[in-house]
Formats: structure tokens, sequence, C-alpha cells
């Protein structure tokens, strides 16, 4: 297709309306899909690159854009043209220094998979932080042949032993694994026997997990390097570990504030009193006003879990629960019925 012929949209793929953003994203999708260089041999990917660069050109300056729209690519024959190489030098240029910067360090950063795993712990351990061994199952690095996957091997002769080659096409530099040695850097001769040429095997370990206090369900706890094994020597990924704090029997949690329910007798909510309240700390006295309800809410301030950023803790509200007799004496029936006299209202 001729820059005559050629729908400038339809080659972006974005309709007449689209905005400059939209057309830049779709101009970086397309043209690092058919770059020559990541298509080595490929005609029509060389060809399919030109029109890109061909299309972009034109939509990416607003004035350019402007004279497509009102007289198609007749504005653009003659003096104006599209450039050397079938594109100008600005806009196209400056977005592959920055597209294909960002490829080389890719390519020469092939870090492994990150890998993710799942911890339950108490809300004791949530409160106190705690120390956890997880056992793990992940491929790590060849202990006999450090990796290399080989036995015996040889200096590649394509990349001097450098894992890359360096190819130039016009304004464009790239760095990429060298194709003979799949960026080893050296033939491999014989085979490792341990991991039959891969590099890596399969090993179970168990290791040890800090988890700081305030963790909550659905925090994460980072392990660098403790993921999948990177490949050519770069680094290993990491391992995510996900937080299930489990429910407690007594105690409710909501964000860093903590709750209880604190039964207590008539006569203690009447008369008042000291009584013990349970917290994650262990248990503390607490002094109950006289005529307290079933039910008030009291804050004990700072006994709730810990912020993880801050270290500032939230607070413990102990909800009051009159707790009635099933059964009672005669004797206890006629107190009963001279406190019921005290009810005036």
């Amino acid at each position: 297709m001729s820059p005559a012929t050629q729908d400038f949209y339809e080659t972006l793929g974005v309709k007449k309306s689209a905005s400059t953003d939209d057309i830049k994203k779709a101009y970086r999708k397309l043209a690092r899909k058919h770059h020559p260089d990541l298509n080595p041999g490929d005609k029509s990917a060389e060809k399919r690159f030109k029109e890109i660069n061909e299309a972009y050109e034109v939509l990416s300056d607003s004035k350019k854009k402007t004279e497509y729209d009102q007289f198609g690519t007749s504005a653009f024959n003659g003096s104006q043209g599209f450039g050397a190489g079938g594109f100008g030098g600005g806009g196209a240029e400056d977005i592959f220094s920055d597209l294909f910067g960002n490829f080389r360090h890719e390519q020469s950063s092939l870090k492994g998979a990150d890998l993710a795993t799942q911890l339950d712990i108490s809300l004791e351990e949530a409160y106190n932080g705690v120390t956890k061994s997880i056992t793990l199952t992940r491929e790590v690095q060849c202990k006999t042949c450090s990796g290399t996957g080989a036995e015996s091997s040889n200096t590649c002769s394509s990349c001097k032993g450098s894992g890359s080659v360096k190819q130039s096409r016009g304004i464009f530099r790239l760095s990429q694994p060298c194709p003979a040695c799949r960026g080893r850097g050296r033939i491999i001769t014989k085979s490792c026997k341990t991991c039959r040429g891969n590099g890596s095997t399969v090993a179970t370990e168990t290791i040890k997990v800090k988890i700081p206090p305030g963790a909550n369900t659905g925090s994460r706890v980072k392990l660098r390097g403790m993921g999948g094994i990177g490949s050519q020597g770069s680094p290993s990924g990491d391992l995510y570990i996900e937080l299930t704090v489990k429910p407690h029997p007594m105690f409710k949690r909501d964000g860093n504030h903590i709750y209880v329910e604190v039964p207590v007798t008539i006569v203690e909510a009447i008369l008042g009193g000291k009584i013990k309240v349970p917290t994650l700390d262990g248990p503390v006295t607490m002094t109950l006003p006289p005529g307290t309800d079933s039910g008030k809410k009291f804050r004990l301030k700072g006994k709730g879990i810990p912020n993880k950023k801050t270290g500032i803790s939230g607070d413990e509200f102990a909800l009051i629960k009159i707790v009635v007799p099933k059964k009672v004496s005669k004797k206890a029936k006629a107190a009963l019925e001279e406190i019921e006299k005290a009810y005036k209202e």
C-alpha cells in the first residue's frame, strides 16, 4: 500500500476522532510488533513498519493531520513528503528512542517470575508480630553447573561470549540476545547431567518469614529473590506472601481497633466496681461506674492493633453485657423483688 492509497487511520487502527494520546498508544503497540529488528527476514513486517510510521508522522502532527483530513494524502505529494526512510525525524524518532530504550532494558534484565503463596496467622500474631516457617517448592539454580546448563562448553564465536549481538537499522541500534547461544555467551558441548541442560532444578525449601506487628487480611510480605529463577544470569523474581488473619473467638477487629464483650452481673452493673477486661496484652482492671447499662461501651486507649507504618496502636472497646442468671433461690428472688421496688421509673 503506497502513501497515495493508504488510509492512515485504518493503518493505526484508530477512529478519525481519536485523541493524540490514543494515536500515540496505537503507534507504540504496532511499531514494536512490526519493527524489522524484531522480525528479521520478514519483508511484510518491514513494509508494514514503514506504513505505520508514515501514518504516525502525519496524524501525530496537528497541522499535517488537519491537511490530511481535508485533502487526503495528496496534501503531501511534493516537497513535504514523508522524509528519508519513509518518515520524518521529529516525533517518530523521539518515540522510538524511548520505546526501544525500554526494550533494551527489558532484554538485558530477564528477571525471573514473581511467585505468590498464602499464609494464615492468628490475631495475637498480627498484634505482636511473628516469625513463621513456610515450605516452598520452586525452581532454583542448578548447583552442579551453577546455572549454565553445561558440563562442558565453548565460548560462542558469534557474540564472543557477551551473550548479545547489536544490530543497526537507520537511526536505531538494538542489543538482542545472541541467537547462536541463546544469550548464554557459551555453546554447550555437553549438557549437565543434573539439570539436563536447563540450568535449573526444582527444590523444596523451608524458609523463615518475619511478619511485623499490624498485619491484616490482605497484607503482603515480600521476600526478594525467592521467586522464579531468572534467565541468562538475571536475578530471580520475588515471593509475595499474602496473609489471612483468622477470626478470633473473643475479639472482633475493625481496622486497628478491637472490640470485646465483657459479661457482668446485675449487681456489678448496679453497684459498679473493679472488673477484669481481656486484651491482646493480657487482662487489665477497669472501673465500672454504678448504674451501667448493658451495651455501654468503654474505650481502652492504645490497646488495639499497632499501625504498620506509624507504630501507633488503635484502641480496644469493651462492650458491657449484663448476664442474667437462669435460676435463682427464694432468698435471691426476694432480694431482687426489693431491688425492683427501687425502680421509680
